[in-house]
């Protein structure tokens, strides 16, 4: 399966939507404050091995955009083929954009190759994320052999400010497990705030963190990192930064939206 979903934000409107199953892209309606909503579902319910999804967003000059996971996203087992996602996000001048996942959930001998690349304008500012859990937790089960790669690239004024991949293959397991790699940690988040003086945001999230997660920053990136052996409590603490986040960069409610709580 190949799914693609492109997604322009113009000021107040959508701008343009191009959808190809089995990614679709449906548009809740927003409560008050808040702006346009895109949720993403797969619809095949789950990706498998030689499964590809390509995700296109742009906030264009002067947009409010949000593009938000619908559910967790299943990558199930391979027999072989890597399943790629592909995310390509644009935010023109004086625009804000917002894309909020939900858990990426990697099965016993899953392979996933999964790219994020964030290319800002000088004033332009976002919020991108992603959380991953080490195998169907849920169940007792856990991931001993697959692959996982996942790489960001992120550009100011075409200028590369930060990079950073996670890559794990062969005996997984043991790497999950040993202390200079995840401790024992099944889940792991990263949260990345491109806003004016971050410095001061950092010190109001270190404050809500504990446990095994941390904040720093790079430039005007403020990137905020967690590990954790509970997803549902990681998933909880992801979800508390994020609103509050929301709400003291780009002045929006400090609230998530329906559909992520549910």
């Amino acid at each position: 399966m190949w799914g693609k979903a492109e997604i322009v934000f113009e000021p107040g409107r959508l701008g343009r939507l191009y959808q190809q199953a089995p990614l679709r892209v449906l548009f809740p309606d927003p409560p008050d404050g808040e702006p346009i909503q895109a949720a993403l579902v797969t619809t095949s319910g789950g990706l498998a091995g030689g499964d590809r999804l390509e995700l296109s967003a742009r906030a264009a000059a002067g947009a409010v955009g949000m593009v938000v996971a619908s559910a967790a996203e299943k990558i199930y087992r391979s027999t072989g083929p890597d399943t790629k996602v592909d995310i390509g996000l644009t935010v023109e001048k004086g625009a804000w954009l917002e894309v909020l996942p939900q858990e990426t959930i990697v099965f016993e001998g899953a392979r996933l190759r999964r790219s994020t690349r964030l290319d800002l304008a000088a004033d332009a500012r976002a919020m991108v994320g992603e959380m991953l859990v080490f195998g169907r937790t849920a169940k007792g089960e856990s991931l001993s052999q697959g692959l996982v790669h996942d790489a960001w690239e992120i550009r100011r004024d075409g200028r590369l400010i930060w990079a950073d991949a996670l890559h794990l293959d062969g005996d997984i397991a043991a790497k999950l497990k040993a202390p200079g790699g995840f401790g024992g940690a099944l889940a792991c988040a990263t949260l990345v705030l491109a806003t004016p003086r971050p410095m001061i945001l950092r010190d109001g999230v270190r404050e809500m963190l504990d446990g095994r997660a941390g904040a720093t920053v790079v430039g005007d990136l403020l990137i905020v990192r967690w590990l954790d052996e509970d997803a549902a409590r990681l998933r909880k603490s992801f979800g508390t930064v994020w609103a509050m986040l929301r709400h003291e960069a780009a002045g929006l409610p400090r609230r998530l939206p329906r559909i992520w709580e549910i």
